[in-house]
């Protein structure tokens, strides 16, 4: 059975970007994003892979997007969320859904763990990640860092498991 994730970096007001950006430069939570996807799955819609612009190595990449006439060298293009869920190569793999808004909002339904990174700081964004119901979650782990030369905010790394229902 595969595992649907969802890993995101989300500011303390839920913002995750401005005009197709990312609000900041972290390069330690671009190690934790990298370490916890690699060598597996990732979802990820359009707008989003324009930001990122080229396939992620080491990760099989499928692109939810409207086009239906699209092509991108290196990924997978799908129309919707539940194509991209098919489209995952490895039996046993993990599914990461990786943005944006939209696809996030979609997929929460069905996503049974959430890596998610605080930066601790506001940030004036135009896209934000949806806000989560802690009822239905529970946090797993949990690693907080001080800012520092590389990392201009403090930051928390978390893990949060879907809790089960009754």
């Amino acid at each position: 059975m595969k595992t649907i994730n969802i890993a995101v970096a989300i500011a303390e007001n839920y913002a995750i970007g401005k005009d197709n950006k990312l609000l900041w430069h972290m390069p330690e939570d671009t190690k934790f994003f990298k370490r916890t996807t690699s060598g597996h799955a990732v979802i990820m819609g359009r707008k989003t892979f324009d930001s990122v612009g080229k396939p992620l190595p080491n990760r099989q990449n499928i692109v939810v997007t409207r086009k239906t006439e699209l092509e991108i060298p290196g990924a997978v293009v799908v129309n919707s969320l539940a194509s991209a869920y098919k489209a995952v190569e490895q039996p046993d793999a993990q599914i990461f859904v990786i943005g944006g808004a939209e696809i996030y909002k979609k997929a929460l339904p069905d996503v049974q763990r959430i890596y998610l990174t605080t930066i601790h700081h506001t940030f004036d964004g135009d896209t934000f990640f949806p806000k989560l119901n802690m009822d239905d979650w529970q946090e797993v782990s949990s690693e907080t860092h001080k800012a520092d030369e590389k990392n201009k905010y403090d930051y928390t790394f978390a893990v949060l498991e879907r809790k089960a229902k009754n």
